[in-house]
């Protein structure tokens, strides 16, 4: 791994969380919104690993919550978890599998739902866990999902997987 691909990760990031926040918050069809953030973690989760994927949801979530004067912290917390977890799926399992990004997609926007959900009633916002999980979760699935092939394929071409044969190998004593 090279500064370089930091540097494009966090490039890519930045950009994917100015037009999530300027230009698709306000786009809602049938209830759902479509989430190019959460996606574009999924996909630098998935193809860089665990802490690429943290750092950036750390980032990821910290613009969105800077740019829209919500409660700060609230969505970094959430994308970090997610982007960790799902760079660990990315570890550990077969990254080449055709179904592992729709999986991950589809998991993590749930998740996200829900954490969101439980973290606004823990702080005691004003929230309708039956508007957010009954009736915009199914919409907001499948919008994620029509967006996942074209960012992970895009995300692919500008981040190189990480091969095995890059990572850091188990150190053996001598002796």
């Amino acid at each position: 791994m090279t500064p370089a691909d930091g540097l494009k990760a966090f490039a890519l990031l930045f950009v994917v969380a100015i037009v999530q926040v300027s230009l698709l918050s306000s786009l809602s069809v049938a209830g759902g919104y479509p989430q190019l953030l959460l996606v574009t973690l999924v996909a630098v989760a998935l193809l860089r690993g665990s802490v690429f994927g943290a750092a950036g949801g750390f980032l990821g979530g910290l613009l969105v919550d800077t740019a829209t004067l919500q409660t700060l912290g609230l969505t970094s917390l959430i994308l970090t978890v997610g982007g960790y977890w799902i760079g660990r799926y990315g570890e550990t399992t077969g990254r080449d599998r055709t179904h592992a990004p729709y999986v991950s997609v589809a998991v993590v926007t749930v998740l996200y739902a829900f954490g969101a959900t439980l973290l606004h009633f823990m702080l005691g916002d004003a929230v309708s866990a039956r508007s957010v999980l009954l009736e915009s979760l199914l919409p907001t699935i499948l919008f994620n999902l029509v967006l996942t092939a074209p960012v992970y394929w895009l995300t692919g071409k500008l981040l190189r997987p990480v091969e095995w044969r890059d990572r850091a190998q188990e150190v053996r004593l001598l002796g």
